[in-house]
């Protein structure tokens, strides 16, 4: 999977460039938004949403959700040329979501470097975070590959449905994070992973399945499919940032403890809360509580999840998702090379490295 990935990052990069290019001007304004009804500021608008969005791509990221579109794409037997603008859709919506994120969480650092509020600020962060949302759906309206009035409108409501729910789970995360007291259950943990996160990868499933007219059963296993390669996508994103703060600190792509810093209530938490001696559970908790913590409160954290066994059992979690999500796939008549690569996702989501 991972030289598909690296195959198709430069054509997802460039047809993101059509959607927002890396230099803004007024041509680009008029044809894209229309003509203005006084003037626009191409300097000021560059400042505000290309420059923030392309410093984000340009520190990496796998494009992972984009390439699995057209791997899907492929799959249902259509050129994957013919769609690359819808691959911007999921992957421009993912990147407005992670600027947003970084906000409400306060953040320090994304993908090795300051978050994107601390460089541009938190208003302009927040206004191009919340553009991303909107500017993916004029693809829909431009209608590249001229799908009939009823696919555009599916596409659509399928957004609009999976977008709220992205809301719901993200909601969900903001509020435990606030809370003082790990209260939640590991269900409802997964549930928050399944909106946040999951409604994302959903996206890209449903999409490739509307605009290429595959019947419901189609699109709801391959929206299965994603949404649980997603959440063990997130599972694994967890365990990462407990391993590497362990074994190599300041080389992850976060802030070292990051998630503990943050006092967030991962699965790795709910487990070791539960199965932790309560003098181990009260300390864990107390740290992620605390509205700082030192270098030495966040490796204690990370010892107590450790010892608990927590890396462990949320690894056997994202490995039975990720043969549940194989399982989704097996009855469609796809073919093998489609069916390798997404299998072979699968695992890539759980044992990558970074």
């Amino acid at each position: 999977m991972r030289e598909t990935l690296a195959e198709w990052r430069p054509a997802v990069d460039e047809a993101i460039a059509d959607l927002v290019p890396r230099e803004i001007d007024t041509d680009y304004l008029e044809s894209f938004f229309g003509e203005p009804t006084y003037e626009y500021d191409p300097d000021g608008i560059q400042r505000a949403l290309s420059d923030p969005l392309w410093d984000l791509l340009d520190r990496g990221g796998k494009r992972w959700r984009a390439v699995l579109f057209l791997v899907f794409i492929e799959g249902f037997g259509e050129d994957p040329t013919e769609y690359m603008p819808y691959a911007c859709i999921p992957e421009i919506l993912h990147n407005g979501t992670i600027i947003v994120d970084d906000v409400e969480d306060q953040a320090a650092k994304r993908r090795g470097e300051p978050a994107l509020h601390h460089i541009y600020g938190r208003d302009v962060a927040l206004n191009a975070g919340n553009a991303l949302y909107f500017l993916p759906l004029k693809i829909l309206r431009e209608n590249p590959g001229d799908l009939p009035a009823e696919q555009r409108l599916a596409a659509y409501e399928m957004l609009m449905d999976e977008l709220n729910r992205t809301h719901l789970g993200q909601g969900m995360d903001i509020c435990w994070h606030n809370e003082r007291e790990v209260r939640i259950t590991p269900a409802q943990y997964l549930e928050m992973c399944a909106c946040k996160t999951g409604c994302l990868g959903r996206i890209v499933a449903r999409l490739a399945a509307i605009i290429t007219d595959q019947p419901a059963h189609v699109e709801e296993a391959v929206a299965t499919y994603t949404e649980l390669t997603a959440v063990a996508f997130q599972i694994g994103d967890d365990i990462l940032d407990v391993e590497n703060s362990l074994g190599r600190a300041g080389e992850f792509g976060k802030e070292f403890g990051n998630d503990v810093r943050e006092g967030k209530k991962t699965l790795l938490v709910i487990h070791a809360i539960e199965e932790s001696e309560p003098a181990q559970a009260t300390r864990l908790q107390e740290i992620l509580e605390a509205e700082t913590n030192t270098d030495e409160e966040v490796l204690e954290a990370l010892s107590i999840l450790e010892d608990a066994g927590s890396i462990e059992y949320a690894r056997e979690q994202a490995l039975e998702l990720a043969a549940e999500a194989r399982a989704e796939i097996d009855g469609l008549e796809l073919d093998a090379e489609t069916t390798e690569r997404l299998n072979t996702f699968t695992e890539f989501v759980v044992d990558r490295e970074e």
